[in-house]
């Protein structure tokens, strides 16, 4: 498949608070130092993309990504600075563009928006909204943000919030175009609407990664049939690597296993011989050498098309050093290695 830009690598965090490597809770202050770290490292090693995500709940240190992202710009050069995601579902459109055009601002023009219509559903009650009108929320308010994005001012008209009449949204973003991607779990709805309006899409690998194939497939389709150029496609993965793909598993399975248990209770005991097959060549989880790390992406690439991969970092109270140091790996092994092979 030709590449119409470098394939791109980055890292994303939701700032979980689980327990750090002597069995002590994480407190918020220090995950989003933590974090502002780790945005930098990714921009002096040479990384493209930094994303926050969204909650609010007792465990997650971040519920307001342009915030955390605004302090990253102060301290970085280069790196795109994305939310991953933004729970659009339950924000006011409104605001969600007057802060990414903000963010835009500060960082020089690198800004994104990730839309997403949130696998947790804890923003809904907290901000006085229903959960039986999930879908309807997002269909509008994505239809909403687009339209800011398209004119200015803007009339719109709906059913899930005021309606707009020559409105004005200030300021507007450095770039001609504020990026907006919309993620998908795996509804293929979802991916089918993304590619009926364009947009780029972002793939939560946390299944057998051969079934988002027809995910992909169906994205393609349906912006061609809406008359459109299919958009990008980037994926998320769980991730952690080593020089050695032992060391590697050896030290991440305690904490993993501890993640999930604390963030995927539906899973269960995440035994080591499940931890594994995983971690295995064909499995979701991102967990090894830089040599097999590699090859899993562009094992993937060769299923998916994709030309962007964003690496879930900081899991399972790992130490700063082990997280600064898979981040420096990515950097430095596995993106020059996936651009190589990709002829880039």
């Amino acid at each position: 498949m030709s590449q119409r830009a470098p394939f791109e690598i980055g890292i994303f965090t939701f700032g979980e608070l689980t327990r750090d490597d002597q069995g002590r809770p994480i407190d918020a202050a220090t995950r989003v130092r933590d974090i502002l770290q780790w945005a930098r490292v990714a921009d002096e090693a040479g990384l493209d993309v930094f994303g926050v995500g969204e909650h609010h709940r007792e465990d997650f240190a971040v519920s307001a990504p342009p915030v955390v992202l605004a302090a990253a710009a102060a301290q970085t050069k280069n790196i795109k600075l994305t939310s991953t995601v933004t729970v659009l579902s339950s924000a006011d459109p409104v605001r969600v563009f007057e802060d990414f055009s903000t963010l835009d601002l500060v960082s020089g023009g690198r800004a994104e928006i990730t839309a997403g219509r949130g696998a947790y559903l804890e923003s809904f009650p907290l901000f006085g909204q229903s959960l039986d009108r999930y879908d309807e929320y997002f269909e509008e308010k994505l239809d909403l943000l687009l339209k800011i994005r398209e004119e200015n001012p803007v009339t719109w008209n709906g059913n899930t919030r005021a309606a707009l009449d020559g409105a004005g949204v200030w300021p507007r973003p450095i770039q001609d175009e504020l990026p907006i991607w919309a993620a998908v779990g795996g509804t293929p709805a979802s991916a089918v609407r993304a590619g009926k309006l364009g947009l780029p899409l972002y793939l939560a690998i946390l299944g057998a990664p051969e079934r988002f194939g027809p995910l992909a497939q169906l994205y393609r389709g349906a912006a061609q049939q809406a008359g459109r150029e299919p958009g990008r496609i980037g994926i998320t993965s769980h991730f952690y690597v080593e020089e050695t793909s032992q060391g590697a598993r050896d030290n991440f399975y305690p904490h993993y296993s501890s993640y999930i248990g604390q963030n995927m209770p539906r899973t269960g005991q995440l035994d080591r011989d499940s931890f594994d097959a995983w971690a295995s060549p064909r499995g979701a989880l991102f967990a090894g050498s830089p040599a097999e790390i590699v090859d899993k992406i562009l094992w993937e690439h060769e299923m998916l098309g994709h030309t962007r991969f964003l690496a879930q970092v900081g899991l399972g109270g790992l130490s700063q050093a082990q997280t600064l140091r898979s981040i420096e790996l990515l950097a430095t092994e596995v993106l020059p290695a996936v651009r190589a092979a990709l002829g880039q």
